[in-house]
């Protein structure tokens, strides 16, 4: 892992926002930090900041841009120093990206922020020097000093989206700086309260390049730093150590910085011309042409749109690198809250997937894996006592499945306590007292709101939230979760997602003369119902027995007010969707087939329709209107 990280470092460029070398402060010979109770008072004369949001907008947005990435590169290194204290590469990496961050906070005047920063990069240049050992009190000080600048970070981002505008942002920093000082000198130090990180979040890109030419132009011309090896930051590392190939050996030159909002347009464009294409195609009249030219072209044309919709398709695509990353951190915290040993292992980071499903998909896994390290992972003596190592394990994968994504949470912890969640699921009703439920289902009864097995309430767990948003969340991404557990073996989560929200592979099923497209994802079968399969049941309406199941019909004609031509089952097909654990069947009259569309938002007319999430042009040139499934599985049949 040296070697090669050492080599990232040498062959890194200096970003933009590299500024002037101060003078770093001297240090004395390996300190360590001892561990203090917290004093989580501020002090009152904390400096307060004013942003000059009128006169520095677009320079405040650049600044915002690189520093939260600067900041979780500099989460990444310390995480990785922290398994192997000496690796001189990681220091070195960590150091530049301190004293890239504190360049700019200097260009704005944010002086607070840039004396933090200048005090960690001297701690930093101390234990290059091999004058300051790095022990675990003093990564817990780099650290809550990357979490201060952190917070700061993000409150200038909320304050450039309109948030608070214009109030003073207090950030403590006295009290930082006072131990960071204190372990330069080699004293023991009072220790200051840690600024939790705030949430993951993706920052906005910047959209002003002159904004990034005119900080250039400050800083380039500043010398370079004292330092032999340049480099801007820690690149994304596995948990294992390694790190992930980087384009930053290669400069800034490759690429550009994008507004959002341009790429979203150009991929709504790029729909339009595909709906467009097929059109023609399918357009009778130019179908009845003899001419074998225009075929040709019209398969040439058919092509180009292809390979343009892939294209442009996957500009929208990011890695789930930096969301995954994240999740090392907390995982470290969280086991050392709770005196316990546990680490995370990250597999597919380069995995890609739609950005709008990244920026979502954070808090559900935040949501997993705390609860691996509160419910999955034992103590270490208990883990001990049952032949495990101490030290436990999350593995937290990526890869792509069947034309979606599979992610995966899985811990070697205690598992699952299947006669637990029974009988607290028989107290509160959710089951009757003569049930027999699958593994599956069972398991399936902690995504239910409110729902918790723990005997006591924690600042973690314990009180029933999050497991049900945990679902509904990715619910909302056209994705579903599963969960499979062996007692004393572990717990594995499974999320199945769509690869992109702005397609969508459905089946186009037809109800009368109007159609519909179910998602693919959410399809279990589809069958010509027998007759005697259809029943009427008590409270229940109307049922299709499948291999022994009852699972409840919907009439979707009559449930949407479309008259359908299948006056009864026989005549009709059975598309069974599912939503979690439930499942529906659907009477339409035909299967049209499989098709792959480009959504469509409803519009203010259709905006309080909850059964309909979209709609799609169909290469006919007709609208097909995309079903929300979980709507569906989950209403009353009497609900239009």
């Amino acid at each position: 892992m040296s070697s090669a990280f050492t080599a990232w470092a040498r062959n890194t460029t200096i970003p933009a926002w590299a500024a002037k070398e101060s003078e770093l402060v001297p240090a004395a010979t390996a300190p360590t930090v001892a561990p203090q109770v917290a004093d989580t008072t501020p002090a009152a004369d904390e400096p307060a900041i004013r942003l000059k949001l009128a006169e520095d907008a677009e320079l405040l947005r650049e600044f915002h841009s690189e520093s939260l990435e600067l900041l979780q590169n500099i989460e990444q290194g310390v995480l990785v120093l922290e398994a192997n204290p000496k690796d001189p590469g990681t220091i070195n990496s960590i150091f530049r990206a301190f004293h890239t961050f504190k360049g700019g906070a200097g260009f704005l005047h944010l002086d607070a922020l840039r004396d933090l920063a200048h005090d960690l990069e001297s701690l930093l240049d101390a234990a290059r020097r091999s004058d300051l050992a790095i022990t675990s009190d003093i990564i817990d000080l780099i650290l809550a000093g990357a979490d201060t600048l952190k917070q700061f970070t993000t409150e200038i981002g909320a304050q450039l989206d309109g948030t608070n505008v214009g109030a003073p942002i207090v950030v403590p920093t006295k009290q930082l700086v006072g131990r960071v000082r204190a372990a330069l000198r080699g004293e023991q130090a009072p220790v200051a309260s840690r600024v939790p990180p705030p949430a993951p979040s993706v920052a906005a890109a910047p959209k002003a390049a002159e904004a990034t030419a005119a900080i250039r132009a400050v800083t380039e011309a500043a010398p370079e730093p004292k330092s032999p090896s340049p480099a801007s930051g820690v690149p994304p590392l596995s948990a294992g150590g390694r790190p992930s190939s980087s384009p930053a050996a290669d400069g800034a030159a490759g690429f550009v910085k994008l507004d959002t909002q341009k790429l979203d347009t150009l991929v709504d464009l790029v729909g339009e011309l595909v709906i467009a294409q097929s059109m023609v195609i399918q357009n009778p009249d130019v179908q009845r042409l003899p001419s074998r030219t225009l075929a040709r072209s019209l398969r040439q044309l058919g092509r180009i749109t292809t390979d343009l919709q892939r294209n442009a398709m996957s500009l929208r695509m990011v890695p789930i690198r930096a969301t995954f990353q994240k999740m090392t951190r907390l995982v470290r915290d969280l086991a050392a809250q709770q005196q316990k040993q546990a680490q995370l292992v990250l597999e597919g980071e380069e995995t890609e997937l739609d950005r709008g499903i990244v920026e979502q998909l954070a808090d559900p896994l935040v949501h997993m894996i705390r609860n691996s390290v509160d419910h999955g992972i034992e103590s270490p003596t208990d883990r001990q006592a049952k032949g495990k190592p101490m030290l436990g394990t999350i593995r937290l994968s990526a890869a792509h499945q069947r034309g979606g994504i599979v992610i995966r949470i899985q811990d070697d912890g205690k598992g699952l306590d299947r006669e637990r969640i029974l009988a607290k699921a028989r107290e509160r009703g959710l089951l009757k007292p003569n049930a027999t439920p699958s593994d599956a289902e069972i398991f399936a009864l902690i995504f239910a709101a409110g729902f918790s097995t723990a005997e006591t309430v924690t600042d973690i767990s314990g009180r029933g939230v999050g497991m049900d948003v945990v679902r509904r969340n990715i619910e909302k991404l056209r994705g579903k979760v599963e969960i499979y557990s062996v007692a004393g073996q572990g717990t594995t989560f499974t999320i199945l997602l769509p690869l992109t929200l702005a397609i969508i592979d459905g089946m186009l099923v037809g109800v009368g003369d109007d159609r519909y497209i179910i998602p693919t994802l959410s399809v279990r079968e589809s069958f010509r119902p027998r007759p005697g399969m259809v029943s009427t049941v008590h409270e229940r309406g109307e049922v299709v027995s499948v291999r022994g199941r009852l699972t409840p019909l919907l009439r979707l004609g009559q449930h949407l007010g479309t008259p359908g031509r299948a006056a009864e089952p026989e005549e009709g097909i059975i598309v069974v969707v599912e939503s979690g654990d439930a499942a529906r069947g659907l009477l339409v009259d035909e299967l049209i087939g499989k098709q792959e569309v480009v959504i469509k938002n409803l519009g203010e007319t259709f905006k309080r329709q909850n059964l309909l999430a979209g709609a799609a042009i169909l290469g006919d040139g007709r609208v097909g209107l995309i079903l929300d499934v979980d709507t569906l599985v989950n209403c009353r049949t009497n609900e239009a």
